[in-house]
């Protein structure tokens, strides 16, 4: 019996086209293109709403299996309603529960995620990831399908303010890993990205504010009419009116993600090592894994932010009004523009860190008026101690105003 005869790819000339020794050597190229969703899906788990079961791969009356990874405060408040979503839609729901806090966002969740996908036989291309949850779930969550089989199709659901607008949106994973802050990681688009602000209505108000920092980080970086929707929306932001998504913080919401993505997409491998939307996270990440009790992260980023805008003042980038109204905001939304292990010596050894990060150069992003960046390289060991000291001489005084002003 002969076997089928095996054809040269068009173009391959035998002779001519190889190369010769001794100087043998070959390049390679090849792009891969990226192509993913973000959408704004209200009702998602209505029954009569198809858009999480078109992102499963069903909606055309065949069954289908899906693993449903989801953070475990999630899964305690909506667990009924996903089983009846599916029910509906005819997906088998294979469940995978998640610790979502940033103690647990190690390597040992992750390889759990990867023993959830094995044990379901998950088909490599044809069946999907579905991460539920917080930014912790949906970067473990990430990672682990990155790591499978070299990548599974997943879809993410965010569930929290910080996911909706910021960890859920981009295409990096990543996992703490020592004393280090997402050490290990990838970037790895899902298919798609379904944001419900109805998800909003039963986080705690805490973590309103935690999503609150990124949203302003966005605003001093990049967008001064959303900095302005911000002051009037002060005292205003709670999870049922995140949950309603009135006019402006439906703007709000819309502006945040818009930014956001304008700013991640013409780099998402990060080729480019400046980037706008690492405001605040220069010192954050060293902050964030040492406080006790813990800080969430849009906390420690606030106090990052506190520090950056003080710095940004000190070397005249930043007028003395805007800071105040910069600082102003952070409170307002209960965040905490200081902290006592917020010492020189921690952000000295941030910032030799972030160096690493940022092959071998600070590229620390501070505000050049509220709206816009400039980017810096010889920040000083003293800057950081007069940074310090600013912003503690501020709070200082914007206490003492507070308690005269109640007396």
């Amino acid at each position: 019996m002969s076997t089928p005869a095996m054809s040269r790819p068009a173009g391959l000339n035998p002779g001519a086209d190889l190369p010769k020794p001794p100087g043998l050597h070959w390049n390679v190229r090849a792009k891969q293109p990226i192509a993913y969703s973000v959408s704004m899906v209200r009702g998602l788990l209505d029954l009569d709403n198809p858009a999480l079961a078109h992102a499963c791969g069903g909606g055309q009356g065949r069954p289908l299996r899906s693993l449903l990874v989801i953070d475990s405060v999630v899964e305690a408040l909506y667990r009924e309603k996903f089983e009846a979503y599916f029910e509906h839609w005819r997906i088998e729901a294979i469940w995978q529960t998640v610790q979502g806090d940033e103690e647990a966002k190690y390597l040992e969740q992750a390889v759990r995620v990867t023993e959830a996908m094995t044990r379901m036989g998950i088909l490599r291309r044809a069946e999907k990831v579905i991460a539920v949850g917080g930014g912790v779930a949906l970067d473990i969550v990430g990672f682990a399908a990155s790591m499978y089989r070299r990548g599974v199709p997943y879809v993410r659901i965010p569930t929290t303010l910080v996911g909706q607008i910021d960890a859920g949106i981009g295409v990096k994973t990543g996992i703490n890993y020592g004393h280090h802050k997402n050490r290990l990681g990838s970037y790895f688009a899902p298919e798609l990205a379904l944001i419900d602000p109805e998800f909003l209505r039963t986080i705690h108000p805490r973590h309103v504010a935690n999503g609150m920092a990124e949203i302003i980080k966005m605003a001093l970086v990049k967008d001064s009419a959303l900095f302005e929707l911000l002051e009037v929306a002060v005292g205003t932001v709670t999870p049922e009116t995140l949950a309603g998504c009135g006019s402006t913080l439906s703007d709000v919401l819309s502006r945040a993600i818009s930014g956001m993505l304008d700013e991640l997409e013409p780099n998402l491998w990060e080729q480019v090592l400046e980037r706008s939307v690492d405001y605040g996270h220069t010192f954050s990440p060293s902050l964030e894994l040492r406080a006790d009790p813990p800080l969430l992260h849009g906390e420690a980023v606030a106090v990052d932010m506190a520090i950056c805008l003080a710095l940004a003042h000190l070397r005249g980038h930043l007028a003395k009004s805007d800071i105040d109204r910069a600082l102003r905001l952070l409170v307002g939304f209960q965040l905490p523009i200081s902290h006592p292990i917020f010492t020189q010596g921690l952000l000295e050894e941030a910032l030799a860190d972030a160096v690493k990060h940022r092959d071998g150069y600070q590229r620390v992003p501070l505000t050049r008026g509220i709206g816009s960046v400039v980017f810096v390289n010889d920040l000083t060991p003293e800057e950081l101690g007069r940074a310090l000291e600013f912003v503690g001489a501020w709070k200082t005084a914007a206490e003492s105003a507070l308690v005269g002003a109640t007396i």
